[in-house]
């Protein structure tokens, strides 16, 4: 068999060149391999081009929740915490996750309801600064400790599924009540496009059929996003045509820093970390579910690439999110919080990677290139601007979308009568009340319903034993 690895062309692409077979080469940071493009890895057009419209599409939803959750009045101050958001997304490629990083996207929905709970400006702010802090705080033991995988085991599956279904019920009832009132027509036709795309039958058959449907359909909801920006503004006239605006986008860290962070309102009271407990350990519990898929969408990845390996490390992943959420905690609090995966993001690159060694020559230059330029990409005022007038739309199908697959996922996990109702009742509670009531209601039927049921079975096991 040749080994394409060394018939790598030196001169034309001056990189660090890896044995076949091997990891490609890194600069070793204890637990972290750091990558730097066009050293470690060569850049790729495809993920430099998909960059540049889904980087800022992601930008736009978080933008949007930053302005109506913690009430930021100016859309370039809010584009900030975005930018700074945009530039921890690139963290895991450089230390050696290979993943595409996103947000902690099924737990949006609860943290929005959470922070309801508290008055918009400095409380809230500071509400959010503990939660984010936090889950930090949960990321960094879970990877230092190992123990991520027997916390998530021991939490009963009824309550486990109602915090699913409840993240989505939670998602629905934002979808109704604060996106299709703004845009009603546009948002649903844009909901009904990305559910045909993404979860429709008829589509998945076909995208089995023909390569090019299988392409779009891993864009996810792009396509209802590209008809956000393009049409809807020409045929609903719900939303106003982008305004291109020239130049770099416009930042101002200096104001985010006085009127969002520790440094300009101080550091929060212990109760804002004793009250976020209970919606800390909500996320961390969605959260880990994404190191299990990590793992499965790498490992299918490189099962037909011999000539390179990619290591993934769990307690690698943990602390990379850790250090995001720090980051993010500190110098402008992101209500959706950073997640050790974007799913589809990840998916669109593997299906390039899986074709082989002449289409991508190392995994890391797919990820790499996809999240270094995703920080290009978002300060292109041109590019933003041309988004701009969509951003709540992007937001409504986040939510719209995380509704759907919650509640068939959450369905899913809840094999039995008594799992369906203790986790309808509490995903209820949850979506509602919040975390902290609706932990609090499972766990209480848990012990009513399920638990007078597995005494005594524990019990007549040891007596036979």
């Amino acid at each position: 068999m040749n080994n394409p690895i060394t018939g790598f062309n030196k001169e034309k692409f001056p990189l660090l060149k890896r044995e076949y077979g091997k990891e490609q080469p890194y600069i070793p940071l204890g637990i972290f391999k750091m990558r730097l493009p066009w050293i470690h890895h060569e850049i790729q057009v495809t993920e430099a081009l998909a960059a540049m419209f889904l980087g800022v599409a992601c930008l736009g939803a978080g933008v949007t929740i930053t302005m109506t959750t913690l009430g930021v009045d100016n859309f370039y101050i809010a584009l900030t915490f975005g930018v700074l958001n945009a530039m921890c997304y690139y963290l895991p490629a450089l230390l050696g996750d290979p993943v595409v990083p996103g947000w902690i996207t099924p737990a949006l929905p609860l943290t929005i309801t959470y922070l309801t709970a508290y008055n918009i400006g400095p409380e809230r702010t500071h509400a959010m600064i503990a939660l984010q802090l936090l889950v930090g705080l949960l990321f960094l033991i879970m990877g230092t400790t190992g123990l991520g995988k027997k916390l998530v085991d021991s939490i009963p599956t009824s309550i486990k599924g109602g915090i699913v279904l409840g993240a989505g019920i939670a998602a629905a009832m934002n979808v109704l009540n604060a996106r299709i009132p703004v845009a009603p027509v546009t948002v649903v036709t844009c909901i009904a496009i990305a559910y045909f795309f993404l979860f429709s039958d008829f589509f998945l058959k076909l995208s089995e059929k023909s390569r090019m449907w299988k392409i779009i359909r891993n864009q996810g909801i792009v396509p209802a996003q590209l008809f956000a920006i393009v049409l809807a503004p020409i045929i609903f006239k719900e939303i106003p045509v982008p305004k291109i605006e020239w130049g770099f986008t416009p930042l101002n860290f200096g104001y985010v820093m006085e009127h969002y962070t520790i440094f300009g309102i101080g550091f929060p009271d212990i109760a804002f970390f004793i009250k976020a407990i209970p919606m800390a350990l909500t996320a961390y519990i969605i959260a880990f579910s994404d190191f299990v898929l990590a793992k499965e969408i790498v490992t299918d990845a490189t099962a037909n690439r011999p000539d390179e390996i990619v290591d993934f490390d769990a307690s690698r992943s943990n602390l990379v999110s850790a250090i995001r959420n720090f980051i993010m905690g500190i110098f402008a609090p992101w209500v959706p919080m950073n997640g050790p995966l974007w799913a589809s993001g990840l998916l669109t690159i593997t299906e390039r990677y899986k074709t082989g060694y002449s289409t991508m020559r190392t995994y890391w230059g797919g990820v790499g290139t996809f999240r270094f330029f995703t920080i290009i990409a978002v300060l292109m005022l041109p590019l933003v601007t041309l988004i701009k007038p969509a951003f709540g739309i992007f937001f409504g199908l986040t939510m719209a979308v995380q509704a759907y697959a919650c509640g068939f996922i959450g369905i899913r996990m809840l094999s039995t009568n008594a799992h369906r109702g203790i986790g309808l009742v509490m995903a209820v509670v949850l979506a509602v009340k919040g975390p902290t009531l609706g932990l609090v209601t499972g766990f209480v039927l848990w012990m009513l319903i399920e638990l007078q049921r597995l005494l005594p079975k524990k019990s007549t096991e040891q007596e036979n034993s």
